[in-house]
């Protein structure tokens, strides 16, 4: 309650918050638009593979060109400017840098990244929501280790989740389920980055007008990124996948106590405790009422006669026997609220959600028979898609993670829906990336 105050005071000081962005995409524009409207920030350095891209984005954001034409970190230290560069390693290790945003979306690079914060003792904010997915597990302990703040970033959904789960906890209830919305159909899974544009309805022209990814798009939309953030959920509030992994129950948010529960209840739940995403069309394609495409929820149990009796009393929204209730949240605003995060980290050393063990996994998984010397392309490509899967299924059956699941070769065909495993692929000895996630899994399996 007090973040805004806290911030008011380190401007006040001259002792602003120093913050390091890594990389300079849609989610870190749309940090640095907020930065000149917070007091307590000063972004000392950016950086990006493309640094003239970074230059684009503060500029697209509204910055002006002298805010970023510091010559050196040191530099941008003793003025109010920013210092940009390519070299990532070198923000981590600069005196003049208290938080790190990794924002870059590559799960080799953020395990880099977060053990180069470890080294330098730099806070660190994990937009990298797919390297947390890959092996958050072991980055959050080797960060605890190390006495720096690992965290899940505010405005994604999986952080504003573990908020909503946080609050129904500490208010004294059982969390029954906690998830996000979007849209989903099971064909979805088949998508491709060639399909892709009609599913999202987008003409030929508005794409060609727009700043869009096919391959970015289309794992939002085949079930990855779903799976990715429910991974990153499990792992850090001890909610847990059920077997098959995600159902997407079609739901809107009137209708979240009455299926967001026990199917021993009369719900659609495998347990208690579950994490899910609901979709916001039908299964024969009809919008749902009221969806919450853009939104998180969590759904609780009243637990005694006397709370079903004040859910009542108080107009809550409950399923048929005044049992479960739900709070929701429409909407997230992405990087516009990244900024909670970098002063929970650097004000409270609190993370906004982080992994405490590991309990759910991303899997790759087929989307057409794949043939021995094909090479997968990863997280909303052609080949695979990533499915949540228990981590105790996933250890028993080698089940390779999407985050390796990119430029590596088949050794073995795989079947259409089957899970690709660590004994389909070969990955280079030198992959530190699969070396870490190695050991992790020989770490968590004990």
């Amino acid at each position: 309650m007090n973040l805004h105050r806290l911030l008011q005071q380190r401007a006040a000081n001259n002792n602003p918050v120093r913050v390091a962005l890594i990389g300079a995409g849609k989610f870190g524009s749309m940090f640095l638009s907020q930065v000149p409207r917070t007091p307590g920030f000063h972004v000392t350095g950016i950086a990006d593979l493309n640094p003239a891209r970074a230059m684009d984005s503060l500029s697209r954001v509204g910055w002006p060109k002298e805010k970023h034409a510091a010559t050196s970190m040191e530099a941008a230290s003793q003025s109010s400017a920013t210092f940009i560069t390519d070299d990532a390693m070198s923000l981590i290790a600069s005196p003049y840098v208290d938080v790190v945003i990794d924002a870059t979306g590559s799960p080799s690079a953020g395990i880099a990244h977060v053990l180069a914060c470890c080294t330098h003792k730099k806070h660190i904010v994990m937009v990298n929501v797919e390297a947390d997915a890959l092996a958050g597990p072991l980055l959050a302990k080797r960060a605890n280790d190390a006495g720096i703040v690992y965290s899940l970033a505010y405005g994604d959904q999986p952080a504003l989740i573990c908020e909503m789960v946080d609050w129904a906890r500490t208010a004294g209830f059982d969390v029954v389920a906690a998830g996000k919305g979007t849209k989903y159909l099971p064909e979805y899974h088949a998508s491709t980055p060639d399909t892709v544009w009609g599913y999202y309805g987008f003409t030929p022209e508005m794409v060609a007008g727009g700043d869009f990814n096919a391959q970015m798009f289309n794992s939002f939309l085949d079930g990855t990124k779903s799976a990715i953030e429910m991974t990153a959920v499990a792992n850090a509030t001890g909610l847990t996948p059920a077997p098959l992994g995600l159902d997407f129950p079609p739901c809107g948010v009137d209708d979240l106590a009455r299926i967001l529960k026990p199917k021993a209840h009369g719900g659609i739940l495998h347990h208690r405790g579950q994490v899910e995403v609901i979709s916001s069309v039908e299964r024969d394609g009809r919008p749902v009422f009221r969806d919450l495409r853009w939104g998180v929820y969590v759904t609780f149990a009243a637990d005694s006669e006397y709370v079903r009796r004040c859910f009542k009393e108080y107009g809550l929204v409950t399923d048929a026997s005044g049992e479960y209730s739900s709070m929701y949240k429409p909407f997230h605003l992405i990087g516009l609220e990244l900024g909670i995060s970098v002063a929970s980290a650097a004000l409270r050393r609190e993370a906004t959600g982080a992994a405490t063990a590991w309990r759910g996994d991303c899997v790759a998984t087929a989307k057409r028979v794949l043939k021995a010397g094909e090479v997968l392309d990863g997280e909303g490509g052609y080949t695979v898609y990533g499915k949540l899967m228990p981590a105790v299924d996933s250890l028993a059956k080698g089940a390779l993670p999407i985050g390796l699941a990119h430029k590596v070769k088949l050794v073995r065909d795989v079947a259409i829906g089957e899970t690709v495993t660590w004994d389909h692929v070969a990955i280079d000895s030198g992959n530190t990336a699969a070396e870490f996630r190695r050991a992790m899994e020989a770490e968590f399996s004990v």
